[in-house]
């Protein structure tokens, strides 16, 4: 990842993510009843709702949803890593009382531009939008979402990834900060 500073893991994120794995292990016969085809995808979903029980994925575009249960699964079978979603689909009130937020406190809607889209603009919005978490899964993420049409999109944004299958598995050229490549109304 292109960060100037790289967060070193944390033991406890270590704990959490074996954990997880050690619970849904747990879960998968349970999981196997309920959707023998899908067990694995199921098991995983229930153990990471217990670890990021305030987690929304409601919003997000059937493709999006799809992608990043995919994505997931895998993280966390494969990998033993973690990824949880911090923010997926926001509300178009929500996106605009964020920028106007940010607005007031960076002082220009040119420079809230650099971390908040106003609602037109905002691809969180659009549901296609993905703020991951931890650090671990973002890398984890950066390194593997292509197959899932999931790319990290912003140099200042290590946790924004967006369900991007019009790119055709070419990731798109990151953009330094949110607001470039963007028209200012």
């Amino acid at each position: 990842m292109n960060e100037p500073r790289t967060i070193p893991p944390r033991p406890r994120d270590r704990l959490y993510a074996a954990l997880t794995l050690v619970l849904a292990v747990l879960l998968l016969p349970a999981a196997f009843a309920r959707r023998p085809g899908r067990a694995r995808e199921l098991a995983c979903s229930w153990a990471l709702r217990m670890r990021f029980p305030a987690e929304d994925l409601t919003g997000l575009t059937d493709g999006a949803l799809a992608a990043f249960t995919a994505a997931r699964t895998e993280a966390l079978w494969r990998h033993g890593q973690l990824l949880g979603l911090t923010s997926g689909y926001r509300d178009p009130v929500v996106q605009q009382r964020m920028f106007d937020e940010e607005v007031r406190r960076s002082g220009s809607p040119a420079s809230a531009r650099m971390l908040v889209l106003p609602p037109a603009e905002s691809s969180h919005v659009k549901g296609i939008a993905l703020d991951v978490r931890p650090h671990e899964g973002a890398r984890w993420l950066e390194e593997h979402g292509g197959r899932y049409d999931l790319y990290r999109m912003y140099d200042n944004e290590w946790w924004h990834f967006e369900y991007r299958p019009d790119c055709g598995g070419t990731p798109p050229r990151r953009r330094p900060h949110p607001g470039v490549g963007h028209v200012i109304d």
